[in-house]
């Protein structure tokens, strides 16, 4: 019997409450998120708010590799092949639900923790950056590393890497660079430091706890838990932090071009760092420029209207030939060399984006309508 790509549960917490329980199920993927495991979470997410016996939910991972490293981009690569420039129907139901499901998680109305231990890239982060109480780990490795693959931060990056301080946003979008569990508190993508070795004791404090039947009263208790969880560790330390006057002279001013002329000379022997510049000038130039012209435009959008615009330009990637080579570059043959087509920052018209901005067909009706 096949096991479910995501498995369903319930916790004790308390006398007469529960926790439900989402574990993403395909660990030998690192958990890769597909549309199956969208379209089973979605609608049990709805149930358990509903449920007034259930607390609070926990969304965590099978493994101990990989809270989620993305998604399912080989599940898309055989459509882009198939359907080429032309309307993917696929897409538009992956990129439409997908997205969704990151509105449902920022807006759910019960305690909602995710555990981000491990590797916690693209899909993933737009997992644990909707709950209300994010949890990472000694384990965790996080990052946005679209540019990889010729696509763009998506699953609201528009959103949420604006928000984070000075240029560290900007800096994570467009270098792929894999940040600690001190970098994505600092940067607002997560709030709770807790060791992971510790996490059966935290399932075993919610099952001691007395549950409100408020959901306000119940955040705040969660809240506590965790910080006490994370009273005695010690967190690693923040390589944005140490670097941050430097990532913010990089990443200065508002001419793309200008921040790409700072990358290409600069050199240091920090080799985290380099090799976030390296990434940034072997990353696909329609990514880099697609990535700045969202986090531009989309400044001052509400969520909702953030998502609406990523759905588009997610069909627009589609669309370009950059994004099915990058995914074979990077997972299909695995020889990271991509041939990128516009070859360099220069090269990209303001038309080739713009491009990305048009509808093509019918806003998904999933998210439509989303306040």
């Amino acid at each position: 019997m096949q096991e479910p790509v995501v498995k369903f549960s319930t916790i004790p917490a308390g006398q007469d409450k529960f926790f439900g329980v989402a574990t993403l199920n395909v660990p030998a993927s690192l958990n890769a998120l597909s549309m199956q495991m969208v379209r089973d979470m979605t609608p049990q997410l709805r149930a358990w708010q509903a449920d007034a016996s259930i607390a609070g939910v926990l969304l965590d991972a099978a493994g101990e590799k990989a809270f989620c490293a993305g998604g399912d981009m080989r599940q898309l690569y055989d459509t882009l092949l198939e359907v080429g420039g032309a309307r993917n129907e696929y897409a538009e139901r992956f990129f439409g639900e997908e997205y969704e499901l990151d509105h449902l998680l920022h807006n759910y109305g019960k305690p909602l923790l995710c555990w981000g231990h491990g590797i916690v890239m693209g899909g993933g982060v737009g997992l644990l950056v909707g709950a209300s109480h994010r949890v990472v780990t000694d384990g965790t490795r996080l990052a946005m590393p679209e540019i990889n693959i010729g696509l763009y931060p998506d699953v609201g990056g528009t959103w949420f890497l604006g928000r984070a301080p000075g240029k560290t946003g900007l800096f994570l979008g467009l270098t792929a660079a894999i940040i600690n569990a001190t970098d994505a508190i600092f940067t607002g993508l997560a709030d709770f430091y807790v060791p992971h070795q510790d996490k059966a004791a935290v399932l075993d404090a919610i099952a001691a706890q007395t549950w409100s039947a408020s959901a306000q009263d119940n955040h705040a208790i969660l809240s506590r838990l965790l910080l006490d969880a994370g009273s005695q560790a010690t967190q690693p330390p923040s390589r944005l932090l140490e670097h941050y006057d430097t990532i913010n002279a990089l990443f200065a001013g508002d001419d793309l071009l200008d921040i790409a002329q700072r990358m290409r000379t600069f050199q240091c022997e920090d080799k985290w760092l380099q090799g976030a510049v390296t990434a940034f000038n072997k990353g696909a130039p329609s990514s880099i420029v697609l990535t700045w012209e969202l986090l531009r435009r989309c400044k001052r959008m509400s969520l909702a209207e953030v998502f609406r615009v990523e759905y588009w330009a997610s069909l627009g990637c589609c669309a370009q030939a950059d994004l099915a080579e990058g995914i074979r570059a990077v997972l299909v043959d695995k020889d990271r060399n991509p041939a990128w087509n516009p070859s360099t920052i220069e090269a990209v018209s303001p038309a080739y984006i713009e491009d990305h901005f048009r509808a093509r067909g019918d806003m998904a009706p999933e998210i439509a309508h989303l306040r």
